[in-house]
């Protein structure tokens, strides 16, 4: 259609204008119609640009939302792991200060211990000490003991072969012991002859050991007071305390001890060293028992 039109012009033109007037404007219409294809071209051209860049905008539109998502997500998760920070955060700081307060107590509770460490091995030294000296003073009591044995021994050798007396280390108690056959006869509390000898010999030993006192202690078997003495000794607790008492006057009164020195007691049967039911050991049991105990003040 175009070029019909194109024809019908240069015809109409033709007629009204010289030849080369027409051939000049033919010349101007061929080019403008060359021109007009290449602007059509080009328009072309940049139509099917156009839908390219339209689809690349698209495209990039399309990765720009996805990317913009991408980046509200990030940013969502920014937030929420500096909300998670700021929180264990807190709880460091909360625990911290809970760690410091319980290390601030574990240092007092360490020092008290110290200082009670302290005090416990100030005081066990102290016991140390204590024991040591109790056993330096036991070990002396005992060397001082073995040697007041021995001396008693040695010195009353002869009266304890006689069979007169016997001398005992039992617990750390020196005991003389006496029989009464010895010092008394039957029913009496005069100190016989023989047995005022045994008893000087015992009174020149004890001499040498004045930090020693004498506790003097009558002992009876169980049988009866006869009737003949219940006058004079009701029951045998008189009868022991009084042949103590005759004991303690020998060594105060013929043998020159100190009375500060003596104590009578009587124990009547209530202490018995044998088996009452013979006669062997009611013998035993009918006894002056002299236990050298410390005088008092020299423990």
């Amino acid at each position: 259609m175009k070029k019909l039109g194109y024809l019908s012009l240069m015809l109409l033109l033709a007629s009204c204008v010289s030849q080369g007037t027409f051939d000049l404007k033919a010349n101007e219409a061929t080019q403008l119609s060359q021109n007009l294809a290449e602007a059509n071209n080009r328009i072309k051209t940049l139509e099917t640009l156009k839908q390219q860049g339209d689809t690349e905008i698209s495209g990039l539109n399309t990765k720009l939302i996805a990317q913009l998502k991408k980046n509200s997500e990030l940013q969502q998760t920014l937030l929420n792991e500096r909300a998670d920070l700021d929180r264990s955060q807190q709880t460091f700081s909360s625990r911290q200060e809970q760690m410091q307060e319980q290390l601030q107590e574990m240092n007092q509770n360490n020092q008290e211990l110290l200082t009670s460490i302290a005090q416990l091995q100030q005081e066990q030294n102290q016991l140390k000490e204590q024991v040591a000296a109790e056993r330096k003073a036991r070990d002396e009591k005992v060397a001082s003991l073995k040697n007041t044995y021995d001396q008693l021994v040695g010195a009353l050798e002869q009266e304890i072969k006689r069979g007169e007396l016997t001398i005992t280390n039992l617990k750390g108690k020196l005991s003389v012991n006496l029989p009464n056959k010895i010092l008394f006869d039957s029913g009496k509390t005069e100190v016989r002859p023989e047995g005022k000898k045994v008893l000087r010999s015992l009174g020149d030993i004890m001499t040498k050991f004045p930090d020693k006192a004498l506790l003097v202690e009558g002992h009876t078997d169980n049988v009866q007071i006869s009737s003949r003495l219940k006058e004079t000794y009701p029951t045998n607790w008189e009868l022991s305390t009084a042949r103590a008492n005759s004991v303690v006057h020998v060594l105060q009164d013929e043998v020159g001890l100190p009375g500060e020195r003596l104590v009578a007691a009587g124990y009547s049967e209530y202490r018995p060293v044998a088996d009452n039911s013979t006669a062997e050991g009611r013998a035993f049991n009918r006894r002056i028992q002299i236990q050298l105990v410390p005088m008092p003040g020299t423990e």
